[in-house]
């Protein structure tokens, strides 16, 4: 393309030759000259397609020499495993089919070496080869060296006093380095994190009455040093002093407006520790009222005058008609992954609606509280009129699926694995899927989880789960069961504490003893060929087939399935700070259920719980819990055994799964054969507290507790007609349930119960720890009361032992994943 003329037909036109251009058009270059007649070099040279130029001009003549810049082919990376290439090629400028700068080239080295840093790799190395290929083109190729993970060395405070450093710390999502921080990944500086971490230090300290506390500086400083690098942040605040509350009003400034209704919004109580959100919580209430009342424009402002010489803070919300202005329009922006309308539905307001500040305050929290994005931003700006305004929000979508594997141990359930896959916002919908599976020496399962948080449009959580779980119980109760259904469930908030959730469940219960040489439980029964003792009638001898354990013959005539049908509700009340490690605040269920719309079982149930927290101190967390239920028959028939309470360490620990509660003393293996109970209740006060030495963020603690409790009240079938002859061995109408001497070798066909209303009681102590790979603790108790069950003697008054005695066990471990 060298020697190109182009002549312009223009007066005083100049004829401007292109030389050395081999993929940019002559055109091209001379379109740039005559933009730029003045300055055509450097503006050749700013257009990115050349290396050199050289303008020379001669007897009318303009000649323009370049050398044009390489062209990419594409961009590379070699060596990244801990950051994608989709990750890594966002964040630089260079970009397949562009000219080569070297510049740019080295800036992008940096943007890596910054986005590892982020990442925790602040000693990652890059650098960058070229491969050469036909018509001037080439790769670029970005070499990494990802190095170790280089994470916050350390967090410090300054002019903390009302709170430790340690208490801050554990406020915030962001955390050390220690041993674990090859599986975690908090431990990482993000500065986002930070910002969002200190507006938690900022509300817990507004929270606690430190109505002046501000964040004064706030520094990441990166530490080289070789096995030594990290980042340390130090914070700066300053507390002030901590504030009551001193007085609280409402000043109505609208006429006709009632006040009265808006008094019981009113969080904030004279002498209460100023709480700020106590009054954002008023300052909704309110705002809602006054809405009700037909006052769209009404605004609510909150004052608080403080008095520094008493300490205390005088309230007040002052309802006046704000301006008339309109929502125009509400822009959505930056959400690549959740639909528009998963971010609408958590707005309370909408395009034509008043405006109000309130509103959209509290629509940006409920955003940034769905844990979508990685941040949420409201703005506003002016409408095409002075009475409109339009609504500008910006979020940044997150990862929300989730695949864990996990494994552990239980006393109930020995060696466990579970699989799980979860997504929080499934296809960015909103929608919350789970499915996961488990798999161990004494059980196995599957779940799937479906909810809808938004269903038909409304606020209500719908859903459904399907379940299948085998539980092999010989050891406790000399069987095993086999659960498998599925569930329908809707909830509905009634208030930010309280809320009902409708339920119903159908699943089907089978029962099964095992009768084989190695778990002889029913051959007294069924006889095992060439094991068991007969008579020559071919019937087991009795009891010489109980000595390796027998099922009673209440669970073994329970054998089969059991098909439940059950509609249910659970009515929640819940101000916890925080639902999965709380340390302040009250929580309480109750859940009536009704079984017989169809299935097998026919039965009323109401089991209730309440818990109460209060943190003591620096992490030191108290609480008490109280629990209680009750069973009973619908049709006037007795229960099946597998509808009744069967409990133990739930219950109280230091006791056995199923190792309290009614049993079978009929048979001389009376301490496996509970046989469940109709009533329970029992309570529960423990201690959890930092264990020195160890850092907060491992989510490892040391707890004392004491539990107290009982179960009661066996209504099941206590006769059985095993042999079909029409007689029931071991039975009068006048004693009841039992064995003489003429019936020696013959199974009875009736239950003897023991069924005492004996407390339990234990005291011990705990170890729990919220490990990465799920919740795990450990506990011992020591049984301060039991059922010491009856004293049983042989024909010529020998003592023999006891039967029907609660059954203890001191250690009990958990963990791993939630059994």
């Amino acid at each position: 393309m060298t020697g190109l003329l182009l002549c312009i037909p223009k007066a005083n036109a100049v004829e401007v030759l292109v030389e050395g251009n081999r993929r940019v058009e002559a055109e091209v270059i001379r379109s740039i000259v005559a933009s730029s007649p003045d300055t055509p070099r450097q503006a050749l040279l700013a257009s990115g397609y050349f290396s050199e130029v050289t303008v020379t001009s001669a007897k009318g003549r303009t000649v323009v020499q370049v050398r044009e810049k390489a062209l990419i082919n594409r961009v590379v990376f070699e060596g990244n495993k801990k950051v994608e290439s989709a990750t890594l090629k966002a964040a630089i400028v260079t970009r397949d089919r562009s000219p080569l700068d070297a510049a740019q080239l080295a800036a992008d080295i940096e943007r890596i070496r910054a986005l590892y840093k982020q990442a925790g790799r602040g000693t990652a190395k890059v650098s960058f080869r070229t491969v050469d290929l036909p018509n001037g083109r080439l790769d670029v190729i970005y070499v990494i060296e990802e190095g170790d993970k280089t994470g916050i060395k350390s967090i410090n405070f300054v002019g903390n006093s009302a709170f430790s450093e340690s208490k801050l710390r554990e406020l915030m999502s962001s955390s050390e380095m220690n041993f674990l921080s090859f599986i975690k990944t908090s431990d990482v500086y993000d500065p986002d994190r930070i910002t969002n971490d200190l507006d938690i230090v900022r509300r817990y300290y507004l929270k606690n009455g430190y109505a002046d506390f501000r964040v004064i500086n706030a520094d990441a400083r990166y530490v080289e040093g070789e096995g030594d690098a990290g980042w340390v942040i130090t914070v700066t605040v300053e507390e002030g002093e901590q504030y009551r509350v001193g007085a609280v009003a409402i000043d109505s400034r609208l006429p006709g407006l009632d006040t009265a209704p808006l008094d019981g919004e009113v969080r904030a109580q004279v002498g209460d520790v100023y709480n700020a959100e106590d009054v954002e919580r008023t300052l909704n209430g309110v705002t809602n009222q006054v809405g009700r009342q037909g006052y769209p424009f009404a605004q609510v402002r909150p004052t608080g005058q403080r008095d520094r010489a008493t300490h205390t803070v005088a309230l007040g919300f002052v309802v006046e008609d704000g301006p008339r202005v309109y929502v125009e329009r509400i822009n959505i922006r930056g959400n690549t992954r959740t639909r528009d309308y998963v971010i609408r539905r958590e707005l309370d307001i909408t395009e034509g609606d008043a405006y109000n500040r309130v509103l959209t305050d509290r629509a940006e929290r409920r955003l940034n509280g769905l844990g979508f994005f990685k941040k949420v931003r409201f703005s506003n700006e002016p409408g095409s009129s002075a009475d409109r305004v339009i609504i500008n929000i910006d979020v940044e979508d997150q990862p929300t699926g989730s695949f864990s594997v996990a494994g552990g141990y239980s006393t109930q359930d020995g060696i466990i694995g579970e699989v799980s896959v979860s997504e929080s916002n499934f296809l960015g919908r909103g929608q919350y899927v789970r499915v996961a599976g488990t798999g161990g020496q004494y059980s196995r399962g599957l779940d799937f989880s479906f909810t809808e948080p938004y269903f038909l449009g409304y606020r209500l959580a719908a859903g459904f789960d399907a379940f299948y779980k085998y539980s092999n119980l010989a050891r406790y109760s000399r069987y095993q069961t086999t659960v498998y259904g599925g569930q329908l469930r809707v909830g509905l908030p009634i208030t930010e504490e309280f809320g009902v959730t409708l339920r119903y469940s159908l699943y089907n219960t089978e029962l099964k003893v095992p009768n084989t040489t190695s778990r002889p439980y029913n051959d007294c029964t069924n006889p095992i060929s060439d094991y068991t003792t007969v008579n020559s009638a071919g019937q087991a001898v009795y009891p010489t087939c109980t000595a390796d354990g027998e099922a009673s013959i209440a669970i073994k005539s329970a054998q089969g399935s059991t098909l439940t049908s059950l509609v249910g509700a659970t009515l929640a009340y819940s101000t916890l700070d925080n639902f999965a490690s709380p340390k302040n605040g009250f929580y309480a269920e109750l859940k009536p259920e009704i079984a017989g719309l169809g299935g097998d079982s026919n039965f009323y149930r109401v089991t209730g719980e309440a818990r109460y927290y209060k943190e003591f101190g620096d992490d030191v967390v108290g609480f008490l819990k109280f629990q209680g239920g009750h069973i009973g028959s619908t049709d006037g028939n007795p229960l099946r055994v597998t509808d009744q309470f069967f409990l133990g360490p739930s219950l109280v620990r230091g006791f056995a799964v199923n190792g309290i509660g009614p049993r079978d003393v009929g048979t001389s293996d009376s301490r496996s054969n509970a046989l469940g109970g109709t009533t329970y209740f029992g309570g529960t006060a423990e201690v959890q507290f930092p264990l020195p030495g160890i850092p907060h963020d491992l989510g490892l603690k040391g707890a004392f507790f004491t539990d107290a409790g009982t179960l009661f009240g066996y209504k099941g079938k206590r006769t059985f007609d095993v042999n079909g002859d029409g007689f029931i061995n071991g039975y009068s109408a006048t004693t009841g349930c039992t064995y003489s001497a003429s019936t020696v070798g013959v199974e009875p066909e009736c239950v003897n119960v023991r069924d005492k209303m004996t407390i339990r009681s234990s005291i011990g102590a705990s170890i729990p720890w919220n490990s990465p790979l799920g919740p795990i603790r450990f506990d011992y108790a020591y049984a301060l009361s039991k059922d010491e069950g009856v004293k049983t003697y042989a024909t010529d008054g020998t003592y023999l032992g006891r039967v029907g005695k609660d059954q203890t066990q001191a250690f009990r471990f958990s963990g791993g994943t939630k059994f």
